[in-house]
């Protein structure tokens, strides 16, 4: 006979993504972390949908864990912020910003699922422009940072003849 309890109906957490539950309460999504090898845990925070969460989560993961932290979102860890330290208010913050982020990707691309269910959309004129957030597609703030990190690798070596040296 197994010691195990039943699984309650609502266990809150997400089906799929990890560090990620609802709260019966409010209906929100909330997601946490624990720190490696302390019972520690940092709350990211309160999200209105699970993919902020998970974005969040994964943040921290990487911020704590490194490359062997599990994510929900693997092929973007390469653009997610990386926190100034890893103090739980440096995490929290860079979780933070990157859940906003990705819920102003979902409202840009999509919209937001019950805004636009109740809204009535007006409609356009199929000559109009569309209007295309750049700053969302080029990653903008991430664009700086790659930028300032390019002027920090060395030129290359020219020889006598102004030719492009081999390494």
């Amino acid at each position: 006979m197994s010691n195990e309890s039943p699984p309650s109906a609502f266990s809150g957490r997400h089906p799929v993504y990890r560090g990620v539950r609802k709260r019966r309460s409010s209906g929100k999504w909330v997601s946490e972390i624990r720190e490696p090898g302390t019972p520690k845990r940092i709350w990211l925070g309160t999200f209105p949908t699970p993919e902020m969460a998970a974005v969040a989560y994964d943040v921290a993961a990487l911020a704590l864990k490194g490359k062997q932290a599990e994510l929900n979102f693997p092929s973007s860890s390469s653009s997610l912020p990386v926190p100034v330290s890893t103090s739980p208010r440096d995490i929290q913050a860079a979780a933070a910003g990157a859940a906003a982020a990705a819920g102003a990707a979902v409202d840009a691309f999509a919209g937001r699922r019950d805004e636009v269910a109740a809204a009535v959309q007006p409609e356009i004129p199929a000559d109009s422009c569309e209007f295309v957030d750049e700053d969302l597609i080029f990653d903008m703030p991430n664009v700086l940072v790659n930028m300032a990190q390019g002027m920090m690798i060395s030129p290359p070596r020219f020889d006598d003849d102004l030719r492009i040296s081999t390494f």
